[in-house]
């Protein structure tokens, strides 16, 4: 049985930085992409950050790229996201997902119906 457990969500202002966390408990393949996706009232689900292996390979969505930060701990059970230089347009709740293809493939990554897992999400708020 999967379990991820969001945390480290909260109200920031803009320019201000969070670091989420994501536990992650039950018979995971690591091989398989994870990562972390959001999605805002009115919107559809965004990848922003995937990872595998430990973070051998990372991705990233544009609207995120070089101020996001995705991470995996040491054991692999835990995975962050860094959030510097907050926008209000970064405001979603955010959820992590595993169980994902292998090795991320660069043109499926961010589909959301291509993760078997997911946790309950954290909200971000920036103002």
């Amino acid at each position: 049985h999967v379990q991820l457990v969001e945390s480290g969500g909260g109200s920031v202002q803009a320019g201000g930085s969070l670091r989420l966390s994501c536990s992650v408990t039950g018979n995971i393949d690591f091989r398989d992409c994870m990562g972390w996706f959001r999605q805002a009232p009115g919107k559809e689900r965004e990848g922003i950050a995937v990872t595998h292996n430990g973070g051998a390979v990372t991705l990233y969505a544009d609207s995120v790229r070089g101020r996001f930060t995705i991470s995996q701990g040491s054991p692999k059970d835990t995975l962050y996201l860094q959030l510097i230089n907050l926008k209000p347009g970064d405001t979603a709740m955010y959820y992590c997902a595993a169980g994902g293809e292998p090795f991320c493939p660069r043109n499926t990554w961010d589909q959301s119906r291509k993760y078997r897992f997911w946790g309950q999400g954290t909200q971000v708020t920036v103002s």
